[in-house]
C-alpha cells in the first residue's frame, strides 16, 4: 500500500508535529489477528519478550525472531481479550510467517488479517484533540494501553501509542466503510488546535531512537546487536522461536553494535536511500542505515551498525556520504528525550 512521506515538506511537517498536532494515514500498517484457545501460548512462541504479565487492554512492543535469532518484525502487540491479539506490523509479511508457524504447531489458533485500518494523532496537543472527539476518559488512558469504543456508529480501538516520540494515539478503525467519516471527524475536532496532515517523521523518529524495520534492522540483525536485549527473556519458562540461538549469541558476545552518529559539516542535503559505508582509520567498520538533519539539534544525526570495538561514545569515524566523506562521532543514543518523558507525560 502507498503511504505519504510528507505533505508540505519534511521540515514543516516536523515542526507541526513537535509544536501542535498531526493526523497520519497509516492504513498500510496492517494487523495480524490471532484468536483461538491457544492464542496466548502461540503469541509467546513468536516473540522473545515475556508476555506473562500482559493484561487484556494492554499493548506491548515486541520483536518477532526467526530460528537464528534474526528479527523478522517489531510490531506493537495489542491484547483485546484473553485469547484475542493483534500484531500491528512494521514493513514485512508476518501474516504468512505466523500461518506457517501455526501449521504444525499443534495449537488451536486462527490467524487472519482483519478489516482494520489505523490512523495516528500525534503531537503535544493530541490529547486535547482526542478529548474533544471522545471525551475526558482519554485523559486517563495510560501509555501503551487501549480501549475499545464506538464513535457515531464507527467501531474503534484507541491506543496511546505511536511512532513519533511525541504524545500520541492510534485509532484503529474496524470497518473500512467509515474511513472518510473518521478522518473528517478527527480533522474537525482538531481545528481549534491547528491540526495538520502529516506522516511518520524521519527527523523526529530518529531523534527519539525509533528504529525502522528494513533499514535499521532486518533478519540479518539480532536483538543484542541493536541494543534491544531488554525485550529478550531467555529465562522464561515458555519456549519461543530462536531461543537456543539467542542463548548462544548472548554467551558468545556480539561483534557489532547499533550506535548513534553525529556527522560533521553543513546540513546534508538528503538522507541515504541505500546504506553508507562507515570507516575507522580508513577501513570499513560498518554501515550507516538512516541519516537526517535535525533542525532542533542543528546536527546531522544518523543510525549505524559498527564493529563493537568501535562503538564507544566519542569514537571518531568516517562516513562515505553522497556529498563526499565526512567525519563522524559515536554519541549517546537516542539523541533526544532518551527516557521518553514526552510520550509518557
Amino acid at each position: 500500500m502507498y503511504m505519504p512521506l510528507y505533505y508540505e515538506d519534511p521540515v514543516t511537517d516536523y515542526w507541526r508535529l513537535i509544536n501542535d498536532v498531526t493526523l497520519w494515514d497509516v492504513a498500510c500498517q496492517r494487523q495480524v489477528e490471532i484468536t483461538g484457545t491457544d492464542a496466548a501460548r502461540f503469541v509467546q512462541l513468536l516473540t522473545p519478550r515475556n508476555l506473562s504479565t500482559c493484561k487484556v487492554g494492554q499493548c506491548k512492543y515486541v520483536l518477532i525472531t526467526n530460528k537464528n535469532g534474526g528479527i523478522i518484525n517489531d510490531p506493537v502487540l495489542l491484547r483485546l481479550g484473553e485469547n484475542h491479539f493483534w500484531l500491528s506490523l512494521a514493513d514485512s509479511d508476518v501474516l504468512l510467517w505466523a500461518q506457517g508457524v501455526a501449521l504444525n504447531s499443534g495449537m488451536n489458533v486462527n490467524i487472519a488479517e482483519p478489516d482494520v485500518s489505523p490512523i495516528q494523532v500525534q503531537g503535544p496537543k493530541s490529547m486535547l484533540v482526542m478529548a474533544a472527539l471522545f471525551g475526558d476518559w482519554i485523559n486517563e488512558l495510560r501509555y501503551f494501553w487501549l480501549k475499545e469504543i464506538d464513535l457515531r456508529g464507527m467501531p474503534l480501538v484507541v491506543s496511546r501509542t505511536g511512532w513519533s516520540g511525541e504524545l500520541g494515539y492510534e485509532i484503529y478503525l474496524r470497518d473500512g466503510r467509515y474511513g472518510d467519516l473518521l478522518w473528517e471527524a478527527v480533522m474537525e475536532a482538531g481545528k481549534p488546535y491547528n491540526i495538520g496532515l502529516g506522516a511518520p517523521s524521519q527527523i523526529r523518529r530518529m531523534e527519539a531512537g525509533l528504529l525502522s524495520y528494513g533499514s535499521d534492522m532486518t533478519s540479518n540483525e539480532n536483538p543484542f546487536e541493536i541494543g534491544f536485549e531488554k525485550y529478550v527473556d531467555l529465562e522464561q519458562e515458555g519456549d519461543f522461536i530462536g531461543k537456543d540461538s539467542l542463548r548462544r549469541i548472548k554467551a558468545k558476545g556480539i561483534k557489532r553494535r547499533l550506535v548513534g552518529l553525529e556527522i560533521d559539516g553543513p546540513p546534508l542535503k538528503e538522507g541515504n536511500e541505500h546504506p553508507w559505508t562507515v570507516f575507522h582509520d580508513g577501513r570499513p567498520t560498518g554501515k550507516l542505515s538512516s541519516c537526517v538533519y535535525s533542525p532542533r539539534l542543528n546536527k546531522n544525526i544518523s543510525i549505524a551498525i559498527v564493529a563493537s570495538k568501535n562503538s564507544r561514545d566519542g569514537t571518531g569515524l568516517g562516513v562515505e556520504t553522497t556529498e563526499g566523506k565526512r567525519r563522524a562521532t559515536v554519541v549517546s543514543f537516542p539523541f533526544y528525550d532518551p527516557e521518553k518523558h514526552i510520550p509518557v507525560s
